[in-house]
């Protein structure tokens, strides 16, 4: 999301922070350039008008032109600014409630609600360790109530079952007495969209929202629709009380224009972004965060949070162990390192939190993808348990062997075991002081990194 506001915020950006002097004829003259940039997003035009003056604002004040660096006086101005249009800080859910807490999920069809809702009951299980219930009550789409069924089984909550012939409100009154009857912390209710706003679809919303007084009545709204998802956001937000707004498909939205525009139209908090179709891809919306993204600052909060989350703790350990005790590296803990880069998000998902890389040529980042990672562990998958653990048995004929095994070229396999052996050579120097040596170096390595070297296709 925001590659192309990324992108042209970012030229503008540059140029501020190496002028060593402003005037208020270049600040207009950058304020602009922000402004078409904004524009081309598919903000909202009142967003762009209210940002751009804000700025302005500050920006011809002391703050910015008594400053001794006054460029990158100017470019925090418009980060602060950016972060407050999308509410400066993340806004959590209140389930501070007698439980069971109800979370009701409205939004179109085709937005993402099901996929949200199972989304949402994975979060709160896995990271708040709450006991949750899920339900439908969209009886007019075909399969919606089986389908969150089965979502409900992937991401290990409860479901509540549900007659298609029934009505809405019973549905959902049934299922507040099981979640009572079962203790639960939280009961998350899918509700029906329509394909576009309706009398009939609010009054039913309406109807769910008086029966069960949900502590979050949360908006699902589809990123790509541009300045249409703050439209309905609003149309949404004037017939409910609305609690915040839940952006979903911001992987395909390369604009990023909903995610400045909801708020300020709404005056409802983002509480979350969906990435993907995948029951983990959700995440707490931090509007500072997001802003630094925009200007190029990277999100390195956000990365370290994400490897804390999803790097296997127990085999980093056993890694960590077997390094320090002077045992050899090999490919198998290789092929487990590439895996868990892949469950992050891959390559282009961490390098897209790492500052600095909006700044790289365009050549240059559209080979940073996971085909390569992909094509190692293929090359890996190849290879007998015994050269696994023993490289060194690679001769010439066991990597023609093993480059026809996996569809790939000798090129390739030696490609591997040249990377492989730099890693392993970084292991063994790390491991001569001992696990807290290691932690030492691999911080030290952390701070000095970029992408690895050959991780890009050829």
């Amino acid at each position: 999301m925001f590659e192309t506001l990324t992108q042209r915020l970012g030229a503008t950006m540059d140029r501020l922070r190496s002028r060593g002097r402003l005037t208020e004829e270049n600040i207009r003259e950058s304020l602009r350039e922000v402004r078409v940039a904004l524009l081309e997003a598919d903000v909202a035009l009142p967003v762009v008008q209210a940002l751009i003056e804000r700025v302005k604002v500050r920006a011809v004040g002391q703050e910015v032109l008594k400053s001794l660096t006054p460029g990158q006086a100017l470019v925090k101005v418009v980060r602060d600014e950016l972060a407050a249009l999308m509410g400066t800080a993340n806004a959590a859910l209140e389930l501070a409630a007698a439980p069971p807490a109800v979370i009701l999920v409205a939004g179109l069809q085709g937005a993402g609600k099901t996929t949200t809702a199972a989304k949402l009951a994975r979060f709160l299980r896995e990271r708040a360790k709450k006991k949750v219930l899920l339900v439908s009550c969209d009886v007019y789409r075909p399969a919606a109530i089986e389908q969150l069924r089965v979502l409900a089984g992937q991401v290990g909550a409860g479901f509540v079952p549900a007659d298609p012939s029934a009505q809405p409100v019973a549905i959902a009154r049934g299922a507040l007495e099981q979640a009572r009857r079962e203790v639960a912390d939280a009961l998350i209710v899918d509700t029906a969209g329509r394909l576009a706003i309706d009398t009939a679809m609010m009054d039913e919303i309406k109807a769910l929202h008086a029966a069960l007084h949900p502590v979050e009545t949360l908006f699902v709204v589809d990123a790509m629709t541009g300045q249409d998802a703050a439209v309905t956001a609003r149309a949404f937000a004037d017939a409910l009380p609305l609690t915040g707004v839940v952006l979903t498909k911001t992987d395909g939205d390369a604009r990023g224009g909903a995610a400045l525009s909801v708020r300020y139209v709404t005056g409802r908090p983002i509480k979350f972004l969906g990435a993907g179709e995948k029951t983990d891809a959700l995440e707490p919306f931090h509007p500072d965060r997001l802003a630094q993204r925009i200007l190029g600052m990277g999100d390195v909060l956000s990365l370290v949070e994400e490897v804390e989350r999803k790097v296997d703790q127990d085999k980093a350990q056993k890694l960590a162990m077997k390094v320090a005790k002077g045992k050899r590296f090999d490919l198998n803990d290789m092929k487990d390192q590439l895996e868990q880069m892949l469950g992050m998000g891959g390559l282009a998902g961490l390098m897209d939190k790492l500052p600095g890389v909006s700044n790289l040529p365009e050549s240059v980042k559209s080979k940073v993808n996971d085909r390569e990672v992909h094509r190692m562990i293929a090359v890996i998958n190849s290879m007998t348990r015994k050269e696994r653990r023993h490289p060194d048995l690679l001769n010439g004929s066991r990597r023609a062997r093993v480059a026809r095994g996996s569809g790939t070229q000798p090129a390739d396999v030696n490609r591997l075991l040249k990377q492989y052996q730099q890693m392993e050579k970084m292991m063994s120097k790390l491991s001569r002081g001992g696990i807290k040596g290691m932690l030492r170096g691999m911080q030290g390595a952390l701070r000095g990194s970029g992408p690895p070297s050959g991780m890009g296709p050829r």
